[in-house]
């Protein structure tokens, strides 16, 4: 039976960052997949496929929208969503390739099927042919990552009633399309499919989409949506969606309990994901999971047994790809008796659609719930130089900050390259830097990026600039 230092069970985004961070430690490092590729849902069915969609919708949209308004004249403009399909995939798979080079690269063992405790140190590796084999590990790390999950009374049939992986793969672009649930994943495939014209309804239980994040940014999105002709049903309990054979039939009450149906060519169930830890033998070494099928570790990420860590999906907190990177690191890291930072509440969350939303730190919402006393500046994009020239005017940028200190509390956006901006708050809050301090930096002009200049100017005595 072969041994290693360190026995990494996933290989998504946290689990073949961490593999590689135990490499260049010095660790014999062993990393079990049971997909035939790396890369995990992120690269395979998540993260990488989706924006390859999103982008070459966005092109599509303005090709057909805005092109004209540039002096630049298009005759003939037609989708070829096959090819939209298969340019996808190359991406999908030029980044695959690039995570086996990396396992090359740095020595890693990588072994292709299930991977399942036997016991505190022994990991059972099943492949889909084949038969099984075990290898010994000084050391186990958790990261099989998370599935997309359902409401107890619809069946996900992988025809009509879907999920995003499917939504992925249409074999033709649909006419219609219902999405249960008004969160990231549901909100960026419906803007794939709304701009390349499909009659899209967003179905949310709730009074708001995004609702877990700051409550402007989620009015500004769906404003910004609905003019690509996305439709909203707020505060609808879905109560059943079925195959109809050629369509999907979803019915759902709304709030004032009167039942509403939908006939559509597919409905996308986006409620969430759940986290993936059936058949990995914790039974077997007496760990346990919460009420949400997480499995319990404590700050440092370890499990109940300390050469056992698990992160990213599996484990409390927000499910992004980068949480689970920043956990790997550390958990890789702590085995080897560094004293590695992270702080969750700096971890930026972001939705892809466009514009775009990110966000770092407490909302709006948290703060007042939490009785902290804050003040808050806001600017508009349609008052940026820059966002006029790129005819990207949709959006604002809010700053929070402490009513005493100055310290920034948190920064919601929603605007152009959002998700690339965002950063700059990270880095800001990181180092606990005041809204003054943010106010007070040179931007270069014209960018985007004023814009956070400007909502810090505002959070500090109304001095914004240029509204």
């Amino acid at each position: 039976m072969d041994k290693y230092d360190l026995v990494v069970i996933g290989a998504g985004p946290g689990g073949y960052v961490a593999a590689i961070r135990a490499a260049q430690l010095g660790f014999k490092t062993a990393l079990i997949e049971k997909r035939g590729t790396l890369g995990g849902t992120c690269l395979n069915v998540g993260c990488i496929p989706s924006k390859a969609l999103l982008d070459s919708s966005e092109h599509y949209l303005k090709a057909n929208k805005e092109f004209e308004t540039h002096g630049i004249k298009v005759g003939g403009l037609e989708i070829d969503f096959p090819r939209m399909i298969a340019r996808k995939q190359e991406v999908v798979d030029q980044t695959v390739a690039g995570v086996d080079y990396l396992m090359d690269k740095n020595g890693i063992t990588v072994l292709q099927g299930m991977g399942a405790m036997v016991d505190a140190h022994t990991v059972e590796v099943t492949p889909r042919e084949g038969e099984p084999s075990r290898i010994s590990a000084d050391r186990i790390l958790i990261a099989t990552g998370s599935e997309p999950a359902s409401l107890p009374f619809i069946t996900l049939d992988g025809e009509r009633i879907i999920t995003s992986t499917e939504a992925l793969e249409l074999p033709a672009l649909p006419k219609s399309l219902a999405i249960i649930g008004g969160g990231v994943i549901g909100l960026e495939l419906g803007s794939v499919y709304a701009r390349l014209g499909t009659e899209v309804h967003v179905i949310e239980y709730q009074d708001a989409i995004i609702p877990t994040m700051d409550r402007t940014m989620g009015k500004e999105l769906q404003r910004s949506m609905k003019k690509i002709g996305v439709k909203f049903h707020l505060s609808h309990g879905v109560k059943e969606a079925v195959n109809a054979g050629d369509k999907a039939i979803v019915k759902a009450d709304d709030k004032k309990g009167k039942e509403v149906t939908w006939e559509v060519d597919y409905c996308l169930v986006a409620v969430g994901r759940k986290p993936y830890t059936s058949g990995l033998g914790l039974d077997k070494v007496g760990l346990a999971v919460d009420s949400r099928g997480r499995v319990e570790v404590d700050g440092n990420l370890r499990t109940a047994l300390p050469h056992i860590y698990a992160i990213g999906d599996v484990v409390k907190g927000a499910m992004l790809a980068h949480k689970a990177e920043e956990e790997g690191i550390y958990a890789v890291e702590h085995m080897a008796g560094q004293k590695p930072h992270i702080d969750h509440n700096l971890i930026p969350g972001v939705v892809y659609t466009w514009p775009e939303v990110a966000a770092v730190g407490r909302t709006e919402e948290q703060l007042k719930a939490e009785g902290v006393a804050y003040k808050s500046g806001s600017f508009p994009f349609k008052a940026s130089g820059r966002a006029r020239a790129s005819m990207d005017t949709d959006g604002v940028v809010k700053v929070l900050a402490d009513q005493e200190t100055d310290e920034i509390l948190g920064v919601h956006i929603c605007g152009p390259r959002a998700a690339d901006m965002i950063a700059e708050a990270v880095v800001a809050m990181e180092y606990r830097a005041s809204a003054e301090d943010i106010a007070r930096m040179s931007h270069a002009h014209p960018t985007f990026t004023e814009a956070i200049k400007e909502a810090a100017l505002a959070a500090t005595g109304d001095r914004a600039l240029h509204i």
